[in-house]
């Protein structure tokens, strides 16, 4: 039997920027995802929530919330996006380390740029280029892991050079499994063709962590039909709550029951950019949802 514990994350407030003035502060976003019933959140953008961890611990626990993740991102494909990202993990990992948080979530660069749809670099990579992705991964999660104690978690993305599950077959075949493990995002790999329960049937061993969301079928169709971006297709709500879109989430259910999955999964359903009021019912909505099915 699975034993969840379930969070949210800012993204599922319409938070994509450390600081944007289409988003909600972040004193909206604790309060409501406390309200909404959640009992964890993830870091988000850098800068977005309080750096200085005793600000933060106190803000968390006045709402009986904790931390379990942060979020990096860089292009793996391109050395100085990589440094860059790794001159700002020591703070990063400082913060989340103080408050206990085990999980940092890569997110390669998409091919694609975000608000445009324009193709921004090759979709398909050599074997040269596969092999120095999956390289550069294993790079980052040595450092996560040897010199800070923590547990990288790539998360395979739309539009991005980890989307399919050939891609995400080849990264787990190059990399070891004390330095890299999956953030398995159920929307996501819906998106890219991929059958989540099955998924996680096989790789259980990389996955100790999974965010939760819907990916709605008939507007990722209509998204390729007509070439939008994928800001413009999270608009049109392409990333769904979980009862509305391609996956079964009481097959998923069942399945993490079947591997006796124990550990944290979050919610995090792509909003950007939100009216202030919507975020709220739909988390509970979701929670609800999701203590129905037995769920966390």
């Amino acid at each position: 039997m699975s034993q969840i514990e379930i969070g949210n994350a800012p993204d599922s407030w319409g938070i994509w920027f450390p600081s944007n003035d289409r988003q909600v502060s972040w004193k909206v976003f604790l309060d409501e995802v406390a309200q909404a019933g959640y009992s964890c959140i993830e870091l988000g953008p850098w800068g977005y929530l309080p750096t200085d961890a005793s600000e933060l611990r106190r803000e968390l626990e006045n709402r009986n919330l904790k931390l379990v993740a942060s979020t990096v991102g860089c292009n793996l494909l391109n050395e100085s996006s990589i440094e860059q990202m790794l001159s700002q993990l020591p703070d990063v990992v400082k913060l989340q380390k103080s408050l206990g948080a085990e999980f940092v979530v890569l997110l390669p660069a998409m091919f694609t740029d975000l608000f445009t749809g324009d193709v921004v670099m090759d979709k398909t990579l050599t074997a040269k280029e596969r092999a120095t992705f999956n390289s550069n991964v294993e790079r980052i999660g040595k450092i996560v892991h040897e010199e800070y104690g923590l547990t990288l978690t790539v998360h395979p993305h739309v539009d991005c050079h980890l989307e399919t599950e050939e891609d995400i077959e080849s990264l787990l075949e190059s990399t070891s499994p004390e330095h890299v493990s999956l953030c398995l995002d159920v929307g996501h790999h819906a998106y890219g063709g991929g059958d989540a329960c099955a998924f996680i049937k096989k790789h259980i061993e990389r996955i100790p962590y999974i965010h939760l969301k819907n990916c709605d079928g008939e507007v990722l169709a209509q998204m390729r039909r007509e070439n939008w971006s994928f800001a413009y297709a999270v608009t049109k709500n392409i990333m769904c709550e979980p009862w509305k879109g391609m996956v079964d989430f009481n097959q998923l259910k069942a399945v993490l029951d079947e591997v006796n999955y124990q550990g944290y999964a979050v919610v995090e359903q792509d909003m950007y950019p939100v009216a202030p009021e919507r975020p709220l019912p739909i988390a509970r909505d979701t929670r609800k949802f999701l203590f129905d099915i037995g769920i966390g």
